[in-house]
């Protein structure tokens, strides 16, 4: 039984066992003490009364029960025209991933489930694409993978920050891709987004419907969507040689350590003839960002280890410090924070650091 239906269960329970106390009682105190005919007439009318009353709540109690939660978050898709899209999309006979059977068992999932006018929207993006059956199918289960969490996650248990989903980095380094959640000015997911319907409970979890196809966010995404406005204009300044959104939209995989838009403001503030970003010579600029990243390597917080030597992008090199939390010591003798780590893109890692590292 569903454990949703036992608090319902049990009040019924409670109530029909406080009935017949009443009964019990009133039997006890009021039968055998007066026993006119007009008593006998009331108590007669009472109990029909009651007995009329714990019929219709009792029924009431076992409707409830047997309706709650009855059909699953695959069977919920069938029965709504407005997803037959993702219906067609998860039973795609070329997958190797049975999502029907996936999203039909006991395990609890989250779906953010995109109504047929997203997938429409998907499919205008590329003109070689008349219908599902035309997107590669690695490119779809990627894609629907990256629409499902682990786990119940009601509209008002979501947080602001990221969530793993379902899809990975690759199936030899299988890293869940996350999915970012922002809560204001309203909720977004992804960057772009927006829920339609929330909190449509299924027997085996929750689906909400959202109004876009969600593509697995790259690193350049992954700054763009997040709180690295000022890392964005530094990479895309049209002063550069270095085309810095072509390489790290590459293959990869990279590790990107991402300064905060605090860092930036810090780093402008120490000298004073910066104003912008655009103030900053472009060669140290160009510098600056090849000491964020990592090429060749998807660096998890987990895989780091104290005093292990990393070499960036611009050769140069950073030491781990584990001693007293996550922390990079630059050439330059910075001691840099990190503070947060493992936003896992599609071609890529990142990490949040306090300090612009300078080489």
């Amino acid at each position: 039984m569903n454990k949703s239906k036992l608090p319902v269960l049990r009040i019924c329970k409670i109530i029909n066992n406080a009935f017949r106390c009443l009964v019990k009682s009133f039997n006890t105190s009021h039968l055998y003490k007066q026993r006119t005919i007009m008593h006998t007439t009331n108590l007669k009318l009472l109990f029909s009364t009651l007995f009329c009353f714990s019929l219709l709540f009792f029924s009431s109690c076992d409707d409830t029960s047997d309706n709650v939660d009855s059909k699953n978050i695959v069977e919920l898709a069938q029965e709504t025209s407005n997803l037959s899209s993702l219906v067609a999309a998860l039973t795609d006979s070329r997958h190797t991933t049975d999502f029907a059977g996936l999203l039909s068992g006991s395990t609890a999932y989250t779906v953010f489930a995109p109504t047929n006018d997203a997938f429409q929207a998907l499919l205008d993006t590329d003109s070689s694409w008349n219908s599902l059956a035309d997107i590669p199918i690695a490119t779809l289960d990627a894609v629907l993978k990256f629409h499902v969490v682990t786990g119940s996650v009601m509209s008002t248990d979501l947080t602001a920050g990221y969530v793993n989903t379902l899809s990975e980095l690759s199936t030899t380094d299988p890293e869940p891709l996350s999915l970012q959640i922002d809560l204001s000015p309203a909720i977004r997911f992804n960057g772009s987004a927006s829920p339609v319907d929330v909190d449509i409970m299924a027997s085996n979890g929750v689906v909400h419907t959202i109004n876009q196809v969600m593509l697995p966010p790259n690193v350049v995404s992954l700054a763009t969507n997040g709180d690295f406005s000022s890392l964005v204009a530094a990479l895309t300044d049209s002063r550069h040689t270095t085309d810095f959104v072509s390489v790290l939209s590459g293959a990869g995989p990279f590790t990107v350590f991402a300064p905060t838009n605090d860092a930036f403001q810090a780093l402008l503030d120490s000298d004073q003839s910066w104003n912008s970003i655009a103030d900053i010579p472009i060669a140290t600029l160009d510098a600056v960002l090849k000491y964020h990243v990592v090429s060749g390597a998807n660096v998890q917080a987990d895989e780091l280890t104290d005093a292990q030597t990393v070499t960036m992008l611009s050769t140069g090199t950073v030491t781990v410090d584990l001693s007293s939390g996550a922390k990079l010591t630059t050439s330059s003798s910075q001691s840099v924070m990190i503070t947060a780590t493992d936003v896992q893109g599609s071609n890529g890692v990142v990490h949040v650091i306090d300090k612009v590292m300078l080489p």
